[in-house]
């Protein structure tokens, strides 16, 4: 039985539900980020995040700094390109305008590539593109977690390295790190980018990235001194470096407390083969998805291969908006998200099943949710089929 306070299951595409050990490790004693003690817990989840995104290469570098996910946005736009350079934003929700927002905020000229809702830009598509203009970096969201859309990284992958193999790829995976598979290596990535809330299963604060040897390379290269400060990989690389190596080293106070948590997170995970947790993912998504569509419901992704196996974005009936729904699911127990997409967003409920809601037997959470979710459309009239 969970030693956490009773309240509603959290059951939205991040923060998610934390488990007890990871919690409980955020308790920790203070401690000094320079002794010995806190560099090997730093350290050791350096090496485990290398671990988690099945990287072996040596020249791949992992950074995990104080901020949310939308850092890493920031970390790629000031180390990675420059101003006047061009880069290729593959838009499948609400997340591919930010990330275009961002790089636009350092002077990079951005051209997105939009697919409509629910859907993802095609390959003959972004082929096409790469063909038509010269690119520095190509993204990818991996989960857009306003549709719930996932999109095929391995196959553009292999597509920008046949096209374009100068461009450098770039991986938002807020919302897919800990729930799909990424094999960094195999696939040939340069950046992965993501948080702890999500699939990794660890409080929010931390923002996470792996970068290749090429994309390291390519920031070594650049004409001009990166663009911010804080998200600066001259100041970072050496901290990063010194931890992983188990020696301690400073520019700006880690937190201390949540990269306990994260060690506690990526020591459960790594515990048994990732393959097992992959597919408990997927297991739990497709409970989800067959539940939903039973109720008569559709998915803004409505295609099988667009389907995200984190999460379920589900359309409501009958033109009922979010607001009428929500509490309903809440009285149940469980916490659902309104929708994001700004086209749509009261159309529209998010469902998050990842982490350890998914992953731990004794828990319950996707059939609660639902079973809610049923329930709480009942309440406002709706008829099941």
């Amino acid at each position: 039985m969970s030693s956490q306070a009773e309240h509603p299951a959290l059951m939205i595409p991040g923060p998610i539900e934390f488990d007890d050990a990871v919690l409980q490790s955020m308790g920790h004693f203070s401690q000094s980020h320079v002794g010995p003690p806190f560099c090997n817990t730093f350290g050791e989840a350096l090496t485990m995040f290398r671990k988690l995104l099945q990287t072996t290469d040596p020249a791949s570098q992992p950074f995990i700094v104080s901020g949310s996910g939308t850092l890493g946005w920031d970390f790629v736009a000031a180390n990675l390109v420059e101003p006047g350079d061009h880069v290729l934003v593959l838009h499948t929700g609400y997340f591919a305008d930010s990330f275009a927002d961002c790089f636009e905020t350092y002077g990079v000229k951005v051209t997105q590539l939009k697919a409509p809702i629910g859907d993802r830009p095609q390959l003959p598509e972004v082929e096409k593109a790469l063909k038509e203009n010269k690119y520095k970096i190509i993204t990818v969201t991996h989960v857009d977690t306003s549709t719930g859309v996932l999109s095929e990284v391995q196959k553009l992958s292999e597509l920008v390295h046949r096209v374009s193999p100068e461009t450098l790829i770039v991986d938002d995976a807020v919302c897919a790190v800990g729930s799909e598979e990424i094999c960094f290596d195999d696939w040939g990535l340069d950046v992965v980018l993501t948080a702890s809330q999500k699939g990794i299963g660890c409080p929010p604060g931390l923002c996470l990235l792996m970068c290749s040897g090429r994309a390291m390379e390519s920031f070594k290269n650049r004409k001009t001194p990166p663009s911010s400060y804080f998200a600066s990989m001259k100041n970072w690389l050496p901290i990063m470096q010194n931890y992983e190596a188990k020696k301690p080293s400073y520019f700006a106070t880690p937190p201390t407390q949540l990269i306990n948590a994260l060690h506690t997170t990526l020591t459960q995970i790594l515990s048994r083969p990732l393959s097992e947790r992959f597919a408990a993912h997927r297991e739990a998504s497709q409970r989800a998805k067959q539940a939903v569509a039973s109720m008569g419901l559709k998915q803004l992704a409505e295609k099988p291969e667009n389907q995200a196996n984190g999460m379920t974005a589900i359309y409501l009936p009958n033109d009922l908006k979010a607001p009428e729904v929500l509490p309903n699911i809440l009285k149940r127990g469980v916490i659902f998200a309104g929708g994001l997409h700004r086209e749509i967003a009261p159309k529209y409920i998010r469902l998050g099943h990842m982490g350890v809601s998914v992953t731990d037997p004794k828990r319950r959470d996707v059939d609660k949710a639902i079973e809610a979710l049923r329930e709480g459309l009942g309440e406002v009239g709706y008829k099941i089929p």
